[in-house]
């Protein structure tokens, strides 16, 4: 993957609302990358310091299938409690309404 869609991926990323949501897939098909598990390897390459809200891109279900690329594997889960998202058994509660999609970007 070129280091550009990393950028991009990152730059969606950074988008995504406090306290809201969204998948690999959504950011996939918003970049025309044709692929969730490319969303996923660009955000396994997030370092520390760049302020990718990393926690808020989930699978396609809501779980937190992310969750051992943190530091620990309860990180992702904090920090969405930290924004009032409420986590049971590894998946968002209220996945549907805390969606949110990138599409929402374009004017």
């Amino acid at each position: 993957m070129p280091a550009q869609y990393i950028l991009d991926v990152h730059d969606v990323a950074r988008s995504i609302p406090r306290g809201r949501v969204t998948t690999y897939g959504a950011i996939a098909s918003f970049l025309t990358l044709g692929s969730a598990r490319m969303v996923g390897w660009a955000m396994n390459k997030c370092m520390p310091g760049e302020d990718v809200p990393a926690h808020r891109v989930l699978n396609r279900k809501g779980e937190l299938s992310g969750r051992n690329a943190f530091p620990t594997p309860t990180t992702m889960q904090e920090r969405l409690e930290e924004e009032g998202i409420s986590v049971t058994d590894d998946k968002v509660d209220n996945f549907k309404d805390l969606f949110w999609d990138p599409i929402e970007l374009l004017p």
